[in-house]
């Protein structure tokens, strides 16, 4: 498949203009009809844009569609070995796989800095997506209800844009994530108790794999 160099070139520039607005890539997008998404309510997908999916696909390269099964399990095998121990959940959905990183190893209580703890981890997986570059990145920061709705999610947004600079930092490819903050719209269980509290704060990545389409275009895709 091949993408003229001024197409993946406008791409980027119009994801780079448009990345908070654009929610995470779907499990499975054919141009712009896309289908299910990881978790409920994420919201539309930047897998449906078929600028993002050239621009990827231009700068890393898309998978053949027989090979993404394969492709997507080394990952998650990988992935699973580099976070084993770290607190970071790793879940398969299809071909897509979420890492969940609880804000208790990542981040301070209302601070956005990754800590330091938290670096050997993130550079084990920055390695693994590097080996895998046919994948979008998306990184959705999520925080409980505690606190003024803006503030979570100016928080929320500060976090994920921390993960993705620092993934960026371990060379990761710019062009593959996305950052964007939830607030406290999304949360994994109630927050009537400190312990749905801290599930509540955490930072997600979702890992979708960028997919050859017969007529030239790349797209995540599902299995």
């Amino acid at each position: 498949m091949k993408f003229s160099r001024l197409t993946a070139l406008a791409a980027v520039s119009a994801i780079a203009l448009s990345a908070c607005q654009t929610g995470p890539s779907k499990n499975v997008t054919t141009g712009a009809v896309a289908g299910a998404v990881i978790g409920a309510g994420v919201g539309m997908a930047a897998g449906g844009d078929d600028k993002r999916n050239a621009a990827v696909g231009a700068a890393v390269g898309a998978i053949a569609g027989t090979a993404v099964g394969v492709y997507m399990d080394k990952q998650e095998r990988e992935l699973r070995e580099a976070t084993a121990g770290t607190g970071i959940a790793v879940e398969r959905v299809g071909d897509q796989i979420e890492l969940t990183m609880p804000s208790n190893v990542t981040f301070q209580v209302n601070k956005s800095d990754i800590q330091t703890s938290f670096y050997g981890p993130l550079n084990d997986v920055a390695a693994t997506l590097k080996s895998y570059p046919s994948t979008t990145v998306d990184i959705l920061g999520h925080a409980d209800s505690d606190g003024a709705d803006d503030y979570n999610m100016t928080l929320s947004q500060k976090r994920a844009e921390s993960v993705l600079g620092y993934l960026k930092g371990q060379g990761v490819e710019p062009v593959r994530m996305v950052a964007m903050g939830r607030g406290e719209t999304q949360p994994v269980q109630p927050n009537t108790t400190a312990a749905g509290k801290a599930a509540n704060r955490r930072v997600e990545i979702l890992v979708t794999p960028v997919v050859e389409e017969t007529a030239g275009t790349a797209r995540p895709v599902n299995g």
